[in-house]
């Protein structure tokens, strides 16, 4: 169960959902970067959601779900593409009421003027962004916000993450035809919602996919297909450096080179880095060094 995404379904009614666990992957991100306890509970969070939502989409590409504020808490980003690869970070000033913080509410009060973005990006065809006000204490909440306002789904998220390892469950509810409509019992839904939220923290991270399932929904006729694996991902690499040279052109590439000769470019996902003499990087305007 260290990094997999577990899809159900009930058999015969108008209801999917999801199971993510997170472990090795959370742990190869958070070791990035010197994260206080608050930033690493909410990049935790944060990649569980992404993977949840981004399962939801029948697209090859990847989702991003992205926080932005002018508080302590400047920023902070998780992401998930069609391969099940997963990265994260965020950029924060110190604050003590980070440091020993148990859950992600910390570090989102510490916000201003928060906003969450949720970003689609499939390989082929337009992009979306929906845009929510982080009006509420949890990430869950707020996503359930924005499937309620944006995409009008019935939508129940819960979310749970320590330094150690990260657990999500999304359940949704989908359109039915009115056909359908009158086949469905009326009260599933409230039943399979009030059933969701006595999921407890504790069992989101530890326990197994299936455990957690048969724990919450034992009397619904639920189906699970072959899980997916999970893993830490970085979309980094020397082209697409090359490629942002070239796009802040020559003459700045230039006047960098006066400074810093050879270029070195740095990716915070992975901490890999990139060197370019001033051959390959003027060569990349055609140009030779004599």
């Amino acid at each position: 169960m260290s990094d997999i995404r577990q899809r159900f379904y009930i058999y015969d009614c108008p209801v999917r959902g999801e199971v993510v666990h997170l472990k090795q992957a959370l742990k190869t991100i958070l070791a990035q970067r010197d994260y206080p306890q608050a930033i690493k509970v909410l990049l935790g969070e944060m990649l569980v959601a992404s993977s949840l939502l981004a399962s939801t989409l029948k697209i090859k590409g990847r989702l991003s779900i992205q926080i932005q504020s002018t508080g302590t808490l400047k920023w902070a980003m998780a992401e998930c593409n069609h391969l099940g690869e997963v990265r994260a970070l965020a950029e924060f000033e110190q604050d003590p009421r980070f440091v020993e913080a148990v859950d992600s509410s910390v570090a989102l009060s510490s916000l201003v003027g928060g906003v969450l973005f949720i970003n689609i990006e499939p390989d082929v065809g337009e992009r979306y962004q929906g845009i929510v006000p982080l009006e509420h204490a949890t990430l869950a909440q707020c996503l359930v916000q924005y499937y309620d306002l944006s995409a009008q789904i019935p939508t129940r998220i819960v979310l749970a993450s320590s330094e150690e390892s990260a657990g999500g469950l999304l359940i949704q509810l989908l359109p039915r035809t009115e056909e359908e409509q009158e086949s469905v019992d009326s009260d599933l839904w409230p039943r399979l919602t009030m059933l969701t939220e006595t999921l407890k923290a504790e069992e989101l991270i530890s326990l197994p996919a299936q455990e957690i399932l048969y724990r919450l929904y034992n009397e619904e006729d639920v189906r699970l297909p072959d899980s997916e694996v999970l893993s830490f991902g970085c979309t980094c690499s020397k082209q697409r450096c090359a490629n942002a040279l070239i796009q802040i052109g020559e003459e700045a590439v230039k006047e960098t080179l006066l400074e810093q000769n050879p270029i070195e470019m740095h990716c915070q996902f992975c901490n890999s880095r990139y060197t370019f003499s001033a051959e390959e990087a003027l060569g990349l305007f055609g140009r030779h060094v004599s």
